[in-house]
């Protein structure tokens, strides 16, 4: 059973725990999720545990299907794409505006989520994710738009990121070779200083190369992975 925290919902408390376990793969792409397993686990009521599945359903990270009931939102070549295409419009939109617009306080918060980043990073064993680092990538990125005017892009901004982080999954098995995340972390280092400098042109530059290069990466590993299943499977 999971302790709930007073200031959380049941509902919600289910939501962030499943969506903690598909980011870390514990729940795989395509898996069925079993609902009774789900309610023993956080011991809550199947009604919880529906209304949470559901409102991950709303965010793309599990499927509904009739008669079926529910499973982690399957992985897709095509699907990365267009989750990137569309990224990159809106993360173009509210990286401008918030750069644009950031005070004091935006920098001093911005600054702070990238040191939080970039010692989680440091701290990884051989390259593999935890929850904690996969965290603190969500606050920078949150922080770098957070002072967008629009509360509806900003939205719009957090459910796509949330849907490609699904894609991770890609790139948790094997783990990730120091190159990339050094690439990777001088990426994050180059957005912050566009911000701090407010120079919004080239941190909307910055990004879209940045989302571009994770889905490159992605699937390349993920070719990478089937290419060894195959191979494996023919030993």
């Amino acid at each position: 059973m999971v302790r709930m925290n007073p200031k959380q919902t049941r509902v919600s408390v289910v939501c962030d725990g499943l969506r903690d376990e598909i980011r870390l793969g514990t729940l795989q792409p395509g898996q069925q999720i079993d609902l009774a397993q789900v309610r023993a686990r956080y011991g809550v009521s199947l009604t919880v545990v529906r209304e949470a599945v559901t409102r991950l359903a709303s965010e793309r990270l599990v499927k509904s299907v009739p008669q079926q009931g529910f499973s982690v939102w399957p992985l897709s070549a095509d699907g990365l794409n267009d989750i990137t295409r569309v990224r990159v419009q809106i993360e173009s939109l509210t990286v401008h505006d918030s750069v644009t617009m950031g005070d004091l306080n935006w920098e001093s918060e911005l600054v702070s989520a990238h040191h939080r980043l970039a010692a989680m990073q440091a701290r990884a064993e051989e390259g593999v994710p935890s929850l904690d680092a996969m965290r603190a990538h969500d606050a920078f990125h949150d922080a770098l738009s957070s002072a967008c005017t629009s509360p509806l892009l900003k939205e719009i901004r957090q459910q796509l990121f949330r849907n490609s982080e699904l894609y991770r999954y890609w790139s948790a098995l094997p783990a990730v070779p120091k190159r990339t995340r050094e690439r990777v972390a001088g990426e994050h280092q180059r957005l912050l200083d566009a911000a701090l400098a407010h120079d919004a042109d080239l941190a909307v530059e910055l990004m879209v190369t940045h989302i571009q290069h994770a889905t490159d990466a992605l699937l390349a590993r993920a070719k990478a992975a089937g290419a060894d299943r195959d191979g494996a499977g023919r030993s």
